[in-house]
């Protein structure tokens, strides 16, 4: 069994005084994702509520899958966390990736859902949070 790397997330945003949360694996309290990088509270996930991200850390990626959801059909990898194993939620893939790295037929889908693509969603219930 090898070494494994994780990435401990600061608990502030660099300015003086200032300080963020840190959002982490509920199962094993290693840090996945900071206040600073949430952009939205209003998604669901497979459980309860979610979160969106724009960047996350020490995750491993699921397979690539299309899935359905209510804003319609994306294509998605599974996030799980490096140390347990546990799933955290899941990535929104970016088509124009998908075609660079599989060389597929790029699909059209929903121009308002755009903005999702390269986002993570972390399910609620499955994070704890760390206050500064």
């Amino acid at each position: 069994m090898g070494l494994l790397f994780v990435q401990v997330l600061p608990r502030s945003d660099g300015d003086l005084g200032s300080s963020s949360a840190v959002f982490r694996c509920q199962r094993c309290r290693l840090d996945a994702a900071s206040t600073g990088d949430l952009r939205s509270r209003e998604f669901y996930g497979r459980i309860d509520r979610a979160y969106l991200f724009d960047r996350v850390v020490n995750i491993t990626l699921g397979p690539i899958e299309e899935r359905n959801f209510t804003t319609g059909r994306h294509t998605v990898n599974d996030i799980y966390c490096i140390c347990c194993q546990e799933m955290l939620g899941w990535r929104y893939f970016s088509q124009v990736n998908l075609y660079r790295m599989m060389c597929l037929q790029v699909k059209a889908y929903v121009e308002s859902q755009k903005h999702k693509e390269g986002k993570f969603i972390l399910e609620r219930t499955l994070m704890c949070k760390e206050a500064p």
